[in-house]
This record gives C-alpha cells, sequence and structure tokens, in this order.
C-alpha cells in the first residue's frame, strides 16, 4: 500500500504579518497532482490542518476543496492537532464519504479505518492531540481512577486499546496516525508548548506494535528512533525564521505485504525563501546582498548610529523584510544603562533612551524637543488634577 504522510498545514497562519493563505493553496495543489502521479492508496494528515480552533473562513474553504479532490482518487484520514479544534474539525464525521474520515474522537481510538489493497486490509488508527487534562478520564480503564496527569499516560492508554483491536485482527497491517511529542526528536521554535505538569514529551516504546506510526506537531521532517517505521512528516512551509534551512517535504510510504516500510522524502514547493541579512546600511544599499531579493528577509542593520530612514532604505532593497531591526555591532560594548530612580531627570531618562536606540548621544535638539514634551506632559496632568 502506498501512503503519503503529510501534515502541519496550519491553515489560516501568517508570517510576521503576511498571510499565507495563497502559497498553502498552492502546496494543496502541488499535494493533489502528487497523489495522482504516484497513485497514493492512503492519505494521513497527522493534525494541526488549522493554525488555530477558530479558522478563518478561507481556510475552512480551502480545506473543504482539497479533502473533495483528495476523495476523487484516494482515502484520507485525519486527526486533529493541538492547534484544532476537534469537535469543530470533527463536526459531520460521521456522515462524510467514506473516502474521508476525520477521527476526532478520544472515545473512538480502538476503532480502525480498513483500507484495503492487494495484500489485504491495513487498519488504521487515528490518536488526536490527547490534553491530558482533559482525556485522563476518558482513557482510564478502571471509571473514577483517573490516568497520571502525563502525556505519556493518556498516549498509553490509546494505544493499549489501538493494541487491543488489534489482537482480534491476526495478519492485518496497521497504521497509527498521532499528533504527539515523541522523545529523541528536534523540535522548531513555531510550534506551540504543550507541557503539562513540565512534562510534553512521550517515550518512543508508547508506539510499539504497529507497523507505521505517522506523526504530527513537530515541524521539521525526522525519524524517529533511528528507523522510517516512526516518523513526523513535517509542515509544508516554514513557519518561522528558525525553520529557514529545514528541507520542506511530504513522505510516500511504501507498506509491504508483510509491513515493512520503505519511506521516500518528497521535496515540497518552496514558494519564497527565508534568508536572515545583517550588516550595515552602506552594504544593503550597495547591492551586497541583491541575491536575497525576492526573499521574505528579517534585516538586523548593525550601524553604530541608527541611519536615517532606516526602514524605508531597508524596503526600497528588500520588499518582502518582514523584520527590519537596528543591532548596532558595538552593542555589548556599550556602558550599562544608568539606573533610573525617583531622583533621575525624566529629561535625561529620555535622552539616554534617545542614546540607547540610535547609537548616538542625543543632540541639543533631541533634548529641546524632550524638554518641551515633558513640560507639556506635566501641565496637562497639573490641568487633571484641578478638575
Amino acid at each position: 500500500m502506498r501512503i503519503l504522510h503529510t501534515g502541519d498545514w496550519h491553515l489560516g497562519r501568517t508570517l510576521l504579518g503576511a498571510d499565507l493563505l495563497a502559497h498553502q493553496a498552492a502546496f494543496l495543489d502541488w499535494l493533489v497532482d502528487l497523489v495522482r502521479a504516484r497513485s497514493v492508496d492512503l492519505v494521513v494528515i497527522a493534525g494541526d490542518v488549522y493554525d488555530r480552533a477558530i479558522p478563518p473562513i478561507d481556510a475552512v474553504r480551502m480545506l473543504s476543496g482539497v479533502l473533495e479532490r483528495l476523495a476523487q482518487t484516494t482515502t484520507v484520514v485525519l486527526t486533529p492537532g493541538n492547534h484544532d479544534s476537534a469537535a469543530r474539525l470533527g463536526f459531520g464525521a460521521g456522515v462524510m464519504d467514506s473516502r474521508v474520515r476525520i477521527l476526532a474522537e478520544p472515545a473512538g481510538i480502538g476503532t480502525p479505518v480498513l483500507v484495503d489493497d492487494a495484500d489485504g486490509p491495513v487498519a488504521v488508527y487515528g490518536i488526536p492531540y490527547l490534553h491530558p487534562d482533559l482525556t485522563r478520564y476518558a482513557l482510564a480503564a478502571v471509571p473514577d481512577e483517573p490516568l497520571a496527569r502525563s502525556h505519556q499516560a493518556v498516549v498509553g492508554a490509546a494505544m493499549e486499546r489501538v493494541r487491543a483491536d488489534l489482537s482480534g485482527r491476526p495478519g492485518t497491517r496497521s497504521v497509527v496516525v498521532a499528533h504527539a511529542f515523541v522523545g529523541g526528536t528536534e523540535p522548531s521554535d513555531s510550534e506551540q508548548d504543550i507541557r503539562v505538569g513540565g512534562v510534553d514529551r512521550v517515550a518512543e516504546s508508547v508506539f510499539d506494535g504497529v507497523d507505521y506510526v505517522a506523526l504530527g506537531h513537530l515541524h521539521g521532517p525526522q525519524r524517529v528512533g533511528g528507523t522510517d517505521r516512526i516518523r513526523y512528516a513535517g509542515s509544508p512551509l516554514a513557519f518561522s525564521f528558525g525553520e529557514q534551512h529545514q528541507r520542506k517535504s511530504v513522505t510516500v510510504v511504501d507498506l509491504d505485504a508483510a509491513g515493512d516500510v520503505t519511506a521516500e522524502l518528497v521535496p515540497a514547493p518552496v514558494p519564497r525563501r527565508l534568508v536572515d541579512v545583517r550588516g550595515g546600511i552602506d552594504d544593503i544599499e550597495s547591492g551586497v546582498f541583491a541575491a536575497a531579493a525576492d526573499a521574505w528577509v528579517r534585516v538586523a542593520v548593525t550601524d553604530t548610529v541608527h541611519p536615517e530612514r532606516m526602514y524605508a532604505r531597508v524596503k526600497d532593497r528588500f520588499p518582502h523584510a518582514l523584520a527590519i531591526t537596528h543591532e548596532p555591532a558595538d552593542r555589548g560594548e556599550r556602558a550599562a544603562a544608568r539606573a533610573v530612580t525617583a531622583t533621575s531627570d525624566p529629561v535625561e531618562v529620555a535622552a539616554d533612551f534617545v542614546s540607547f536606540a540610535t547609537g548616538g548621544v542625543a543632540s541639543d535638539d533631541d533634548r529641546a524637543i524632550l524638554t518641551e514634551a515633558y513640560e507639556a506632559a506635566v501641565l496637562a496632568l497639573q490641568r487633571e488634577g484641578d478638575r
């Protein structure tokens, strides 16, 4: 059976204010074409389909459209992640076409979707994101004896249900689609913290007894435990500058008659590169960084003194700049700021800030403006107090 494993689409997300919907739509178009070209039997989507519990309407329409197109040629199994609302994402799951199955309910974890190929059935189980505080009672083996307050406990209980069902299906191959943070992996800086009680990870061994585990949550594609049996597909787009060096992809998995796995990472299209630019304003304007002109860039201007019209000058060279900051190269060598006390001169405090922000000493004109502003504020407060 050929399986395409993806997830962490985060439909509706922005990147430092930049709308990503058009780029996400382009990825989904590419995904549909890939599924058809590779004759994929099953698409599994491992959570965080949306970026937030109440997604924008355009994101909802986008998901509806891609599921409709995928269902024309393959079977789709989808589970919610920690960014999704399981109730909203799972709405209508019971009446959906058999080619699209949304496994959103913890109570149904032990009931698989059965997908057949020439080698027989494959049982596909969905484990949505399980928040310990919300599921430790529902997944407990004994009523009124809740599980421990940890991800390990609730995911472990979920997998016990999976293994119990599999024990009654001898010879059936198995796939688990889960949204969790498994130990021994590398997180990115754009993933939401899911710690409960200071712990956010589960052990790799919790997934023992399954032929393939399709994971979601971490944005970098990677193996778990050094084999292809447990994998994160990663996100299709970079959602932070910390992800700029990740090679985004989807995972195409071939599951043979014996349940052995072969995985291939298929690189996803890159709509626009992410690049860090760091240098003086003269270098930026000279064209030294011209190769990044079409990229999304994060620019740090390193001149000692804040350049005039810095933002406009940088945007002229980098129209897709998403963050522009002034970070003087000698900032670490500057003297520490003076402590502000009740006896500090407010104008001097403001002048110190001007020096910190610009890298230059506050001029006489700067001080005159600061003095005028301070005196006006004091007068306004006095008038307010007299009312």
